[in-house]
Order: structure tokens, then sequence, then C-alpha cells
């Protein structure tokens, strides 16, 4: 039986918003009892337009933010913010790289800094070792040993989300959440971004929960898909059923919303003007 490395058991999440003068109180349903399974080194792809709950699940599944109600299991131990708090090492088991690169690193550290950081406030390695690490890494991600000496500025986005990558995995996590990771970058960069992380998956045996509403990058880097509308999971299964036969209506509009290139047009229009 495959390892499951986080198991979701109806997870809600509610928002209750103060009245004002012009509006009475309210609790607005972000997420609406949603439930999946991510089996170890394996990617979940969340996918929905804005405001449908994926970025609220997202900051669940990386313990920033609590559930109102359901059970959230990370290595089957369970975690609710409420009752129990998180402690330190639940809180290494999953890490996240964010949309925008240069947002999530501190200017005013070398990019060195910003890598031995996790290691200095959650272990006791000795300094010497940390640099190693964060060296290794480095490299590891397509960057060499000569930027660990510089600052955020001085690198393109790419690379900024290299680094962001890197960082995530300084402290080896069971899970790493990655919201939009790609959407700020151009497509060029996106693809390369796309292959690290496929090939960091396939060496380290990562596992991944993916947001993003772009329908092509989520084809290229799931096994499974979870179509959000509205705060619940209206449709749930492997990428190949769910792009071959979309079953929800909302499913079937968000992938006829998808622009698709229509190669032969294409190549019909150039041969024309070279005619």
């Amino acid at each position: 039986m495959a390892d499951i490395v986080v198991r979701a058991e109806n997870i809600v999440r509610d928002y209750h918003v103060a009245a004002t003068l012009t509006r009475k109180a309210q609790t607005v349903h972000a997420v609406k009892g949603v439930s999946f399974t991510v089996e170890k080194g394996k990617t979940l792809a969340i996918v929905g337009e804005s405001g449908c709950g994926k970025s609220t699940l997202a900051r669940i599944l990386t313990l920033i933010d609590r559930q109102t109600a359901g059970e959230l299991f990370i290595d089957d131990a369970s975690i609710d913010i409420r009752r129990d708090g998180v402690s330190s090492a639940m809180r290494r088991k999953v890490q996240m790289v964010f949309q925008n690169p240069y947002g999530s690193l501190n200017p005013r550290q070398k990019i060195g800094e910003v890598l031995m950081e996790p290691l200095l406030v959650n272990t006791k390695m000795p300094a010497a070792e940390r640099r190693e690490r964060a060296m290794a890494m480095l490299v590891k991600v397509g960057l060499e040993e000569r930027h660990f000496s510089r600052y955020p500025h001085m690198f393109s986005g790419g690379q900024r989300q290299r680094i962001a990558i890197a960082r995530a995995l300084m402290l080896n996590p069971s899970l790493l959440v990655l919201d939009e990771p790609v959407s700020a970058l151009d497509l060029s960069v996106q693809a390369q971004v796309l292959n690290l992380l496929a090939d960091l998956q396939d060496e380290l045996n990562l596992t991944y929960v993916f947001i993003s509403h772009d329908l092509s990058v989520v084809r290229y880097i799931a096994d499974d898909v979870m179509v959000m509308y509205f705060g619940e999971a209206v449709e749930y299964g492997t990428r190949d059923r769910l792009f071959a036969d979309p079953q929800h209506d909302y499913t079937k509009k968000l992938f006829a919303a998808t622009p698709r290139a229509d190669v032969d047009s294409i190549k019909a229009r150039l041969a024309r003007k070279r005619a």
C-alpha cells in the first residue's frame, strides 16, 4: 500500500466578517468540506478560478491558518491548530513556495543566509555544515556556488524562484505546497522551473500540492487533480481521466475556456504569407 503523506477529511474554513455601517455581520464559507489524499512522491494539483478557496486550503495545509472543522493528517499525525497548536517539528514537515519569488526573499539577506536560516532556527547544526548544505542545495536547483554571497535583486525571476525552492527544501520536508509558483514567470522560464520541480521530485521522492489556475501547467506536472468551485471540490481524479473525460459542468466550462493553440491554422497562415 502506498504511503500517504497528506490526508484531508471534510476540511472547512469559515471567516466571520464583522458588521459595518453599511453591511450586516456575515460568515464567508471559504472551504466547504474538502477531502483528498496525496501519496508520497506524487503531485496533487488544485485548480479553479480566483476566489474558489485554493489559497485558503494552501494556508491550512502549511499550518499558517486553522481549519474551522475537519481533520488534517500529515505523515499519519492529526493536526489541529485549534486543539494542539503546532510543534516546530511538525512545521518543518511542510514548506511553501509562493507566487512572487522576490516578495518571499529578504532583500537585505545574502542568498547563503537565506538558505542557512532555516537550519539555524530549527536545528543545532554546526555553522560549517550549514554552509556546506546550503552550497549543495544551490547547485541542486541549478545555480552556482558563486551565487552564495549575492543579494536577491541580483537574480532574475526564474533564478529567485529556484532560490525559493532551495530554501523550502533545506529542512527535508514531507510536503511542498506550491502556490502558483510559475505564474509570475515568462513562458520559457516557466518550463525550466517546472522541469526542475519534476527532476527534484524524481531524485528526492518529493510530494507536492500544486495550486494553479493554468491547466497547461497542471497537465504537465500533476498526477491527480482536484477542481474547486466556490469552496467545494466539485471533481477529483487522476489527471488523465479528468482531462479526457471531465464530469462536472464547471470542469467542462473551465477546460473550454482554456486557450488552445490551433497549430494547423497557424501553419496555414504562415504558408499564405510566404506565398
